[in-house]
This record gives structure tokens, sequence and C-alpha cells, in this order.
């Protein structure tokens, strides 16, 4: 059967692993896109049943036919329209499968149609180099043909980021998006996601805006950059914890999420801020502890402006205002299990967000250095907050930010 997609509305995807999957998942329910084209780069096991086993199948979310239509529903029909492409067509869906180019320059997307292009390969990271360097590279794909790349990941650029690179969160500033300045955009990190949505909120409101410091850990879930069992070290390996087994250790390990953060929210460039991450064995959904010290004011009664109830009530408000849908505040006293497949880019675990006020003593000397005169020291309150906020890392926080990304970005350049 000779059936071209080329006239229809197409998505593209480079990689088939846990993001490219999932995303795969996403679209299919959407429906956002007649066909979406994936390349692997490679076969999948020994026939086209293998393949569509792996795209039918998850371990941490079931089958599509569950995430499409829950336990009892129907199962999805997924139809064999060209066995050699391949081309199926899943819940009315098309999905064609590549499976020779792994170097983005040689997917052919101008042949097939594609003009959006997302890489979740996870292997592309930097926006800089062009295929003149020889080494395959994202650029790579608008060379192919396609007009925008969507990298899912947060760039790793060795001599910085170009004019037309930038990293964009749904949400959060995606409106910034020019398709005559943009062509190549990261998605961030599933951590930068959910830390954003948590971090936002409290700089657009009056009270909670002046933050002194703040860090955050992430209590995350296991990835496929870690070892199953213990491992030897590549050579000039700095990190041995890396090689440690996930299903057997609390693992401390380090994130990009600052870095990305200040791209996606600049004013964050001002504050203090740090963060880590702490790798647990579960197979998604993942924690931030997320701790602000804020400068505040003290009333008439002598207490401070800042404290639980405020902080939850800015979240409450956000989560039924502009970040609607995206931002979940839960009265709820939740465990991990319970935000799987959560589309929510965070929940707010209100029951633990908690406060304390301090005051930091100034005496007369340290004034002075700032050219004030006076003989007293002088205290001034500031309040630190703890705040969790729950994220599925894989199919609903990231992915569902991603996909409507990757929508608006599509309706903005085609």
């Amino acid at each position: 059967m000779n059936l071209s997609l080329r006239n229809k509305k197409l998505l593209g995807i480079n990689g088939l692993g846990r993001i490219g999957k999932l995303l795969l998942w996403n679209q299919i329910h959407l429906k956002n896109y007649e066909g979406i084209i994936v390349n692997c780069g490679r076969e999948l096991g020994t026939s086209l049943d293998d393949l569509i086993q792996v795209i039918e199948t998850d371990s941490t979310y079931g089958s599509i036919h569950k995430f499409l239509y829950g336990v009892v529903g129907p199962k999805a029909e997924i139809k064999i329209l060209d066995k050699e492409t391949p081309i199926l067509q899943i819940d009315g869906v098309y999905v064609k499968i590549l499976r020779k180019a792994r170097d983005p320059k040689d997917i052919n997307w101008l042949d097939e149609g594609v003009k959006i292009v997302v890489d979740c390969t996870g292997t592309f990271l930097d926006p800089l180099p062009t295929t003149e360097s020889g080494k395959a590279c994202l650029r790579g794909h608008l060379e192919a043909g396609a007009i925008k790349v969507i990298c899912s990941a947060p760039f790793k650029a060795k001599a910085g980021i170009p004019a037309d690179a930038k990293t964009m969160i749904y949400g959060i500033n995606h409106l910034e998006f020019n398709p005559r300045e943009h062509h190549i955009i990261s998605a961030a990190s599933c951590t930068t996601t959910g830390l954003s949505y948590m971090i936002k909120p409290l700089l657009e409101n009056q009270e909670t805006s002046r933050i002194v410091t703040a860090s955050m850990s992430t209590i995350h879930s296991a990835t496929n950059t870690q070892s199953i069992l213990d491992s030897v070290p590549k050579a000039s390996a700095t990190d041995l914890r890396k090689t440690r087994s996930v299903m057997n250790n609390i693992i401390l390990s380090t994130t990009g999420v600052t870095k990305a953060l200040e791209q996606v929210i600049p004013q964050v460039k001002s504050i203090g801020f740090m963060a880590d991450s702490v790798r647990i064995p579960t197979s998604t959904v993942s924690l931030i502890n997320l701790n602000v010290t804020f400068y505040t004011q003290l009333n008439e009664l002598g207490e401070p402006l800042i404290n639980r109830h405020l902080i939850n009530d800015v979240y409450a408000k956000a989560a039924n205002g502009p970040h609607k849908d995206l931002l979940v505040f839960s009265t709820r006293q939740n465990v991990s299990a319970d935000l799987i497949g959560s589309m929510a880019a965070v929940t707010i675990e209100a029951h633990e967000t908690h406060t304390r006020t301090g005051f930091i003593s100034f005496p007369p000397e340290v004034l002075a250095t700032q050219g004030i005169v006076t003989d007293k020291t002088v205290e001034m309150p500031v309040t630190h907050a703890k705040i969790f906020g729950w994220y599925d890392n894989e199919l609903g926080s990231y992915v569902n930010c991603l996909s409507r990304l990757c929508n608006y970005i599509h309706d903005k350049s085609v």
C-alpha cells in the first residue's frame, strides 16, 4: 500500500525512548495531528509486531489502551496500513516509523512533509553546532527540512546559546516565542517545569515577591541514565554514585535546574538560588522540596504578614486563575503513587507548607558600609518557608507541558 501523509498535519518525533513514546501517546490522545512521523534510526526487535508491542505497552503506566480509555474502557484500535514502511493507524492517528537515519541531517523531514520536530533522543543538546562540524547535531533537523526543532531536554551549550535558540516552558514563558526569531527551542527539564510553576506565583504576588534566597531539592525517581546494578565507572568519571545500583540506593546527584530556571524566569538571576537532586528507587513521580526566605513586614500586632496561610492562598488563587489545570492546589495528604499520570505541571502539597519568621541583626558598623549612620542595631524580619510540590516527571507533568508547547509552536509557525 503506497500511502502518503505529506498533505496531512504532521508532527515529527526523533527517538522512541521514555519521552518519545509518551509524547506519541499524548498526541494520539489529543488528536492535534493527523499523522506522526517517528524516527527510530534503527530496527526494533525482529518484526513489526515487536515494534507495536514497544509502542503499546509501558511498565510504569500500563498499556496505551489504559491511558486512552481507562481500565474498563475499549482497546485502542491499532491497524497496520503499510507493513513495509511501516505505517500504522493508532486510534485514528497515522503513525509512520522511520528506521534508517540516526544523524538528524539524514532524516528527510522535507520529503515526509514534517515541519515541527521534537528531538527526544537526549543526545543532541547543544543548539550552536552546525552540520559543517561533521558531527550530528540539533541543527541537522533544520537542514533536513524541519522549520522548528524542540529539544525535550535542557540545552547544554558549550559556547553559549545562539540568538535563534530559546528555552521555553508552556504556561510560563511560551508566549515569548517568535516564529521569525526562534528556530531551536528547549522545553527544559521535568524538574524545571515543576519548579517554575512553584516560583512564578510567588514572584507574581506582591507580598511574596521579595525573595532573599531560595534552594530546592528534588526527590527524584530513577531515570535511564542510572545503572540497574553497580557498574564500573568510565574513564575520567567524577561522580562514582551514578554507577551505583538505582534499585538499592538513595543517591545524591546534581541538577542543572537553576541555570534553566533563569532562562525562563529571568528574575531568578537576582536570587541566590541553589538546587540539588536525590535519586530514589521509584519509576515515576518526583517531589520538589522548595525552601524560600522572604523579606517580610510585621502587622500592628507584631505578626509577620507572610505565613503558611498567605502562601497557600497564593497557590490556591494561581491554581484557579492564570495557572489553572497546570498548577494544582491539594489539601489532601498525598503519596507519590497518587500522582502517577497527573497532568499538572506541579501539585502543591498544601498540608505540608510551613513558615517560620526570625530577624537579621544589622549592627551600626555594618549599616555604615551602606552609608547609613546610626548608633542602633536594626532588626530586619525575614520569613523562611518550606513548600512541597509533586510532579510526574514523565507522562504527566513533563510530557503534557512539552506536548502543549509543540502544539503552540506548530500553530504559530505553520
